[in-house]
């Protein structure tokens, strides 16, 4: 699975917004100069999110964004999907849609598992664990083996 910029950007964002979630809405410069994200791309970004639900926007001097909801109720996963579509597919295809024959048969059951544990972490996770440092143990445990840090 690649994460893409796109996903990484708007997580960032979503998360420097969770970071501010009490103060006043925080301007799309403001969140690109905090994240060391190009601000043209970040502003397609934020209407994505916009769009999505998960963040709302006010126009102004005073305007910005802001979540539109509590940071402990919108995961990882809800921002990916906002901007990069489904967790995990196959070609563009997701696995239920997918079909194998012969020696590749067992593939599908392993792109479906595959998906069932990108879920579980990406879903699991919110704005406000990661914001606040507070991962849960679950996927604290998966980072404790050296070789979760090394590249094959």
């Amino acid at each position: 699975m690649r994460i893409s910029a796109r996903a990484d950007y708007a997580v960032r964002a979503a998360l420097q917004l969770a970071a501010s979630a009490e103060a006043a809405p925080v301007k799309a410069e403001a969140i690109a100069a905090a994240q060391d994200i190009p601000h043209k791309f970040l502003e397609g970004i934020l209407n994505e999110l916009r769009r999505a639900g998960l963040v709302v926007s006010r126009r102004g001097g005073n305007g910005g964004y802001r979540l539109a909801g509590p940071a402990a109720s919108i995961s990882i996963a809800d921002v990916i999907r906002a901007v990069d579509g489904p967790l995990v597919s196959v070609r563009g295809v997701r696995p239920p849609d997918l079909a194998y024959t012969g020696p590749a048969e067992s593939l599908l059951p392993l792109w479906i598992a595959l998906r069932s544990n990108v879920r579980e972490i990406l879903e699991g996770v919110s704005l406000a664990d990661v914001a606040g440092a507070e991962l849960p143990r679950g996927v604290l445990a998966l980072t404790e083996p050296p070789s979760a840090w090394t590249n094959p």
